[in-house]
């Protein structure tokens, strides 16, 4: 007999989740109750209810992870869920988390991380609620949590002791069955089920000379790499590098750009590699490197997009619904579904837009400049699924013509498009005042309409508004997403702030430029962008507001 035991609490005022789940510093989760009152609050606005849930738990191995897991199963046995389904050990990635949700028919899953960000002691953890269809909960649901956090006069549980989740196999505890799984064969399956593994199979056995390396970044997706890379396509561990998940990410930030996935960079350079990739800490983001090439996000989309129903069985067989982007990434994946007929849909920063568009059969590939790129398959991006298209592009392309590399497929997208140049400035944990000092002065000008019309340094501005989106699915409005600023040469700068911190802001600076001069094709990113940049740095004044002279990142 389970005992069911109620405590009194006193809430918190700070528990509103973002576009990806509630975001803190260890430390602030470690806090009296705070994480038992957000899991309670969670339990409180499960679809239908908690009681006679199944709900779906587990997370990237950050530090704190396990402590976590306890108190969700304590607290899921005291508001009468069903079952829990638990990966072996915690570990999922996110958007295996969002299959198994999906494959399982569950309620719903409660995700333990904070994607990108460090792990540590001293550094973040995030707890995330997705809904039955595999997505991050809409705002509807996030505001419930929110607002049933700030009312919590009480905590219910189960008084058991610590649970063992390390096995695979059904435990019963109370009235609860906690059905442990592999955390890999379900999403390795759904992939078998997309791609055709076979051919990539065969390519690398009878292409010996040609390298693979995968970077797990001490994350989650190392244990899937592992799978796949190893077991599955039988390369040797030379192809695999820090695929051992650690609660602190090694000390590094496992966030897959060139600044933070420096050692695979250099290796890809080193070794003359032919194929290199990355994802983040929770398996959601991704990065593909070749030998002299960097696909950038907003390439990366627009590439697979190009090729997806001729070399992805999955494509072949669904066909494509439509594509969608993300507002602050690049226009490339507009040209391509212009040239291929299909839907193209501009939404805000968040995946959850794309699975509306998704479950009503508009939207089959979708990507995000900020390294997420994604399908229909599930409700989350999905970086192993995307650095999957990539390898079955490539190897697809070799069977016709051997030899064809990463930095040759990129060529041969902007001859048929042209070629979007666009980079990302980040300015992380800048004081929110001075943060929301650069919306402000924007939001002004745009207000007062002076800037259009007026040229700086050979760009004349045509257009300046704040994003707004109103959902096409279910008629609802999302408004100050992000100052846009437009000029007659079809060039345009985006300034938005970050709400997937946990400390301070962070500025986002997108700079896009479109060239279709083949001369220009093989420019060097930051270059091209050079005058753009500094105009939009003019305008915007960030310098002035928060006094930094240089970016945290340049992507």
């Amino acid at each position: 007999m389970v005992e069911i035991k109620k405590v009194s609490t006193k809430p918190y005022n700070d528990q509103k989740p973002g576009t990806s789940g509630l975001r803190k510093r260890v430390k602030v989760f470690q806090q009296e109750n705070y994480t038992e009152n957000f899991i309670q609050a969670t339990l409180h606005t499960v679809e239908n209810g908690a009681k006679g849930a199944t709900l779906v738990v587990g997370g990237d191995g950050r530090y704190y992870l396990d402590e976590v897991m306890q108190i969700i199963i304590k607290f899921s046995l005291g508001a009468g869920v069903s079952k829990l389904i638990v990966p072996v050990n915690g570990l999922i990635s996110t958007p295996a988390g969002s299959h198994l949700i999906r494959k399982y028919k569950a309620t719903g899953g409660i995700l333990l991380t904070a994607s990108h960000n460090p792990g540590g002691p001293d550094k973040d953890f995030g707890i995330k609620y997705n809904v039955k269809n595999g997505g991050p909960a809409p705002e509807g649901v996030t505001n419930k949590i929110f607002e049933t956090s700030k009312q919590l006069k009480e905590l219910v549980y189960a008084d058991i002791p610590k649970v063992d989740y390390s096995k695979i196999g059904d435990q019963q505890i109370g009235d609860m069955t906690l059905h442990v799984i592999d955390g890999i064969d379900d999403y390795v399956e759904l992939m078998k089920e997309i791609f055709d593994f076979d051919e990539i199979k065969s390519f690398l056995a009878t292409n010996k000379s040609f390298k693979v390396l995968f970077d797990g970044m001490h994350g989650v997706t190392g244990i899937y790499g592992h799978r796949l890379f190893l077991q599955e396509f039988g390369l040797s561990e030379a192809s695999i590098m820090r695929s051992t998940p650690l609660p602190d990410f090694g000390g590094e930030h496992p966030d897959p750009n060139l600044t933070y996935a420096h050692e695979l960079v250099e290796r890809v350079n080193k070794d003359q590699i032919d194929f290199g990739a990355a994802s983040d800490g929770d398996g959601d983001r991704n990065m593909v490197l070749g030998k002299n090439a960097f696909v950038t996000p907003s390439d990366s989309v627009a590439v697979i997009a190009h090729y997806a129903r001729d070399v992805i069985p999955y494509f072949k067989k669904h066909g494509i619904h439509g594509l969608a982007r993300s507002m602050p990434t690049s226009r490339a994946l507009d040209l391509v579904a212009k040239k291929q007929g299909l839907e193209l849909f501009e939404v805000p920063t968040g995946w959850k837009f794309f699975g509306n568009l998704m479950d009503a059969h508009r939207c089959s590939i979708c990507g995000e400049e900020s390294f997420g790129t994604g399908s229909d398959h599930v409700r989350e991006k999905d970086g192993v699924w995307a650095v999957l298209a990539w390898l079955s592009i490539v190897v697809h392309l070799n069977k016709t013509k051997p030899g064809t590399s990463v930095y040759d497929i990129l060529q041969n997208h902007y001859k048929i498009y042209g070629r979007n140049f666009f980079s990302r400035y980040d300015y992380e944990e800048v004081e929110s005042e001075k943060a929301n000092d650069v919306i402000e002065n924007l939001r002004s000008l745009s207000a007062n309409k002076q800037l259009i019309g007026k040229t700086f340094n050979g760009f004349r501005v045509s257009e300046v508004d704040d994003f707004s989106y109103k959902d096409p699915i279910d008629g609802s409005v999302s408004s100050h997403q992000g100052m846009r600023v437009f000029f007659d040469d079809g060039s345009r700068f985006v300034l938005r702030l970050s709400g997937t911190g946990s400390h301070g802001a962070t500025i986002r600076l997108y700079v896009e430029k479109y060239s279709n001069n083949p001369a220009e094709y093989t420019d060097d990113t930051q270059k091209a962008l050079r005058p753009l940049i500094d105009v939009a740095l003019e305008i915007s004044r960030l310098q002035h507001y928060t006094g930094r002279d240089k970016p945290t990142v340049i992507t």
